[in-house]
């Protein structure tokens, strides 16, 4: 029986070029797989069109925009996860979405294979591969960039040859991955960090030094789920594409970083994810107003580790699993409202209001109607102070200061 190749196909030439190559090397059937994560670009019907024009037995196409955000992308944003304190995890969020229907169609159509067509320097090829581990570990991997020493112009050379129908002299000097979380570019000119990025670079973003006015959006949440924007309700999908519009017309989420990559090198990378910094923004504030000091000291921890396991191709290891269970249960009372300023590239909290709220008005003023009791102030700061002044005193006894 012959063996059969399941291929994450993207419509370019490096994928496309995969299918025959693929064939050849293998002696296997090559079913294409495509999954729309709200990346845009080209129609998904002439995608899967052009992958059975290269040679694939079959093509799929499959909408996940909806599944993306409310299952991945929403996830990020109750944990606040940004890698390094500052990345919204754009691509690493869409690879483990994209194994898991890698696998499901492989499991349809008899495949025993699956290629993908990320390099050897890159962190998708461990998404990707960890990923299919965990879930299907009897399935083989093939990498052509990385296990055939696969480039470029081999790529075109090879397409030319087999008069493929694809256009290989379009060549963008980036190289760009982009969903609906956000946009991902790299190499080119930016590979010297001392060259500031142009705005040729960016698409879901303006120019935030352009005059405009600011845009106010107040966000709706319920137990760390954004449900309103301006009081319509949304979807995640909807809140996410809705913000990537109006906070992109600010010039919000750019983001120009050298990132630590999992393979141990770091990379300059430029980024822009509007909706994704609106959100997590807002809901970092409302989990300011309505969570506990010590959950929330605990939670910026376990916030941090979510996004390192992420973006190391960790998503279904038993820690993210766990880490799941802990952040859900620390959502239960993130409900209400926050108001923003989107303006100049910023995205600013200036309201934030809820039932669940933990801020008290009286407790909080220093005018008329203070309702805290400052004579157990004392007291208090003496007992805080005791191990500290314990251990001075100890210190002093021993000359050892």
């Amino acid at each position: 029986m012959t063996e059969r190749v399941v291929l994450a196909y993207s419509g370019g030439l490096d994928t496309s070029v995969a299918i025959p190559y693929l064939a050849e090397q293998t002696g296997a059937e090559v079913i294409a797989v495509a999954v729309d994560v709200g990346q845009g670009g080209e129609d998904m019907n002439a995608i899967r069109q052009r992958a059975l024009d290269c040679g694939a037995v079959e093509s799929e196409v499959i909408d996940a925009r909806d599944e993306f955000a409310a299952e991945y992308c929403l996830p990020a944003i109750r944990a606040n996860a940004l890698y390094m304190d500052r990345y919204p995890l754009v691509s690493a969020l869409s690879r483990p979405l994209i194994v898991k229907h890698l696998v499901t169609a492989a499991r349809k159509h008899g495949g025993t294979i699956v290629s993908h067509g990320c390099t050897g320097k890159g962190n998708d090829q461990v998404r990707f591969e960890v990923g299919l581990g965990a879930l299907a570990p009897d399935l083989k991997i093939i990498a052509p960039a990385r296990d055939f020493a696969w480039t470029r112009d081999k790529a075109i050379a090879f397409a030319e040859e087999k008069g493929l129908p694809i256009d290989v002299s379009a060549k963008s000097p980036y190289s760009i991955d982009q969903n609906l979380f956000g946009r991902a570019v790299e190499t080119g000119f930016l590979e010297d960090i001392w060259n500031g990025p142009i705005e040729d670079l960016y698409s879901y973003t303006s120019d935030p030094s352009e005059p405009r006015d600011a845009d106010e959006v107040v966000v709706t949440f319920d137990a760390g789920v954004p449900v309103a924007i301006d009081g319509e309700t949304v979807t995640p999908y909807q809140a996410i594409l809705e913000l990537n519009r109006r906070a992109g017309a600010q010039g919000v989420g750019r983001l120009d970083m050298v990132e630590d990559r999992l393979v141990g090198i770091k990379s300059r990378e430029v980024y822009e994810a509007p909706g994704a910094i609106a959100l997590i923004t807002a809901h970092q504030e409302l989990e300011a107003v309505t969570v506990e000091r010590d959950l929330a000291r605990f939670k910026r921890g376990v916030d941090q580790r979510w996004g390192e396991l992420v973006y190391d191709g960790l998503w279904f290891s038993p820690l993210k699993r766990s880490l799941d269970a802990f952040i859900d249960d620390a959502q239960q009372h993130v409900s209400g409202e926050v108001r923003l300023t989107l303006h100049g590239g910023r995205a600013t909290v200036t309201g934030r209001r809820s039932e669940a709220s933990l801020y008290d008005f009286g407790m909080a003023t220093y005018d008329t109607g203070d309702t805290f009791d400052q004579s157990l102030a004392k007291g208090f700061v003496q007992l805080w102070g005791l191990p500290s002044r314990m251990a001075a005193a100890r210190d002093a006894r021993l000359g050892e200061r």
